[in-house]
């Protein structure tokens, strides 16, 4: 029978399970990715339980988030990180490198391999033929122990792409558009697999962006063809060894599929605040902007910044706008250096920032208040850029430099200029060497702790009765950032867990901290749909649960968050009816008499609401796995007591 190459990926990696939609499934894991915002919590973690050594075939750290260097916090966690891949064995990455997604790719990046990245965007190597999968950081740090992973069997999409882009649109409207159609629950337990003729004129960077930001669908992945696209880059990258051909057999069927004709496609925008609110740009011209920002693990190929500087050669941006220029890698500076498009950028007027994720992760280049910012990031979830009531818009690198020379927001067909031309150059400075690798003989290391860097907290085993009040009621589409947000006054304390639980849920009530301090014991949450969408951060289930969390009931959940509740013990439940979700209020009381044995395979739990008396049934989809982690309290526990002889 054919097969589609989400399966061909799957197959060969395949520890238990099935190919059945729905069915819970084990990978093996060849390579894993950890970045400074989520890897010191990864590396505390593998510390935690006793774990000697990395397993995987490839397991690298990135230091591309926490870059500014403002007091001690950042530059102890990045020598923290330093002696935690000579002691355990990974690839060291330094700040200035550049992001984790394009520099792995180009130093890693092998058609057929599995991926699992403490970052949600890790699912952008699916643009080479890798099945790259973003998940919470103790599933990686199992996963470099060489544990298989756990997750549900997506359904796969197949998106046929069709035609050719006509000029002044690129990769960034074609994820626009998926978008569009589907919004940021689209892709929920869904591998989105794209094909057909229209790939030919798509490098593997542009793949990239469309990879990239399938996180933003809910995807559980997206991938790719390894084609001579693929191989190019590769060879580009003085790798072209690593090729291996992968496609779908001919015939090959899907679960579900799309087609888009890229002839038909014109510049597109995301609204604040979702990068599912999307309209044509030619709707919203001739707003003013504030800023208008290039870069980012979303648009990080050298045609992303060399457009934008053929654009603006011989021409000022205009003087109301911030043009923030954030390149990806330090292979990407030396080359725009090399050509001189670098020059081009800043005789226009272009602000220069250093080689990392920057604005995009809310480190630094927050926008004015009120003020609109046009950017080439993936996500614009509300207050993410560090400024309150931020208004970010997503869009292509044409679109936001043609707004910077205006001054407004600008359709770049309007343009009085023909479309720059650009042709990848055929090789480029190998990476490697810029990275530390690990020591082939294990040496005796001692982790080197700054005073920021506190222990993980113990947690405990479920109760035998659940109670306590609802401390918090949400709405719907609540995301990562909203829970525990990022930003450069919160992200330095990602290794302090007291410290940084003082921000849980501030950008949706101020007062949470202080509430649950006040509590002093077991707590309830109430969302709406796609609660934790986002971010893979890991905190926005731990700071939870260190303020007394232990129970989350939704309309929905986002995958990643879900998994990393369990993984620490929050139990995650969805209602079965939307009137007990709007029933309840915030500070009623509720409880679950014996939790541990009412999680049976498909049965549902019962709760007495205390303010009425009455009792109402909520749904879970958990299995036998999760709630053998949930009895005892999280991944650590349960760990550690399956596998007592793990540091032998």
């Amino acid at each position: 029978m054919p097969k589609n190459l989400a399966q061909k990926l799957i197959e060969p990696h395949l520890e238990s399970g099935t190919l059945e939609p729905g069915s819970p499934i084990e990978l093996k894991i060849d390579q894993t990715l950890t970045q400074d915002a989520t890897g010191t919590m990864v590396m505390l973690e593998f510390e935690a339980l006793g774990l000697p050594r990395v397993k995987t075939e490839v397991s690298a750290q990135y230091v591309d988030h926490n870059l500014l260097q403002t007091d001690f916090k950042n530059a102890d966690d990045h020598l923290f990180l330093q002696s935690a891949c000579r002691k355990f064995g990974a690839w060291y990455s330094r700040p200035g490198n550049g992001v984790s997604h394009p520099v792995h790719m180009s130093c890693f990046g092998v058609p057929g391999k599995t991926l699992l990245g403490s970052d949600s965007h890790t699912c952008a190597a699916g643009s080479m033929g890798m099945l790259a999968i973003g998940a919470g950081g103790l599933q990686v740090a199992l996963a470099m122990a060489g544990m298989p992973f756990s997750v549900t069997m997506p359904k796969i999409m197949g998106v046929k792409l069709e035609g050719e882009l006509p000029p002044w649109v690129s990769a960034k409207d074609i994820i626009l558009e998926m978008l569009r159609r589907h919004s940021v629950k689209g892709g929920v337990n869904k591998i989105i697999e794209y094909y057909g003729p229209g790939l030919k004129n798509l490098t593997a960077m542009d793949r990239h962006v469309i990879a990239n930001m399938g996180q933003e669908l809910g995807a559980t992945s997206s991938v790719f063809p390894a084609d001579e696209a693929v191989r190019a880059f590769l060879r580009q990258q003085q790798r072209e060894e690593d090729f291996v051909e992968l496609k779908a057999d001919e015939g090959a069927t899907y679960d579900e599929e799309e087609t888009i004709d890229l002839s038909s496609l014109e510049p597109l925008i995301a609204c604040p605040s979702s990068p599912d609110n999307v309209v044509p740009v030619s709707e919203v011209a001739g707003k003013p902007i504030y800023q208008s920002y290039i870069g980012s693990s979303a648009n990080p190929g050298l045609r992303d910044f060399v457009i934008p500087a053929r654009m603006v050669e011989g021409k000022h941006v205009d003087e109301s706008v911030s043009f923030d220029i954030n390149p990806t890698s330090r292979q990407l500076l030396e080359e725009i250096s090399r050509t001189g498009d670098l020059a081009r950028l800043l005789e226009a007027g272009a602000r220069l920032h250093q080689t990392g994720c920057g604005g995009c992760i809310g480190m630094g280049q927050a926008p004015a208040s009120g003020q609109i910012s046009l950017r080439t990031v993936p996500r614009n979830f509300p207050g993410r850029s560090g400024t309150k009531e931020d208004q970010v818009y997503l869009c292509s690198p044409e679109t936001a430099t043609a707004s910077a020379l205006r001054g407004e927001i600008t359709d770049p067909r309007d343009m009085d200029m023909d479309y720059p031309q650009f042709s990848e150059p055929d090789e480029l400075p190998d990476m490697r060497p810029l990275l530390q690798p690990p020591q082939e003989i294990p040496v005796e290391v001692e982790l080197v702790k700054g005073p920021n860097i506190q222990p993980l907290p113990d947690f405990d085993p479920l109760p035998e009765t659940l109670k306590g009040p609802i401390s918090l009621k949400a709405g719907d589409n609540v995301s990562t950032d909203e829970i525990l947000p990022a930003g450069a006054e919160i992200l330095p304390l990602r290794s302090n867990i007291p410290e940084i639980s003082r921000y849980t849920f501030s950008r949706i009530d101020e007062q949470f901290y202080d509430r649950a301090m006040e509590l002093d014991g077991d707590s309830f949450v109430i969302g709406g749909e796609n609660y934790g969408q986002g971010s893979s951060r890991e905190h926005a289930a731990i700071t939870p649960r260190y303020l007394g969390v232990r129970c989350v009931i939704a309309k929905s959940m986002a995958r990643i968050h879900r998994r990393n509740l369990i993984n620490f013990g929050v139990l995650p439940l969805l209602f079965d009816k939307p009137e007990d979700y709007d029933r309840l209020e915030q500070d009623a009381e509720l409880e679950i008499d014996n939790p541990a044995d009412q999680l049976k395979d498909g049965e549902p739990v019962t709760i007495k609401d205390g303010k009425s008396g009455k009792t109402f049934t909520v749904i879970h989809d958990l299995s036998a796995e999760e709630i053998d982690t949930l009895r005892e309290g999280g991944l650590i526990n349960k760990t550690r007591k399956d596998h007592p002889d793990i540091d032998a």
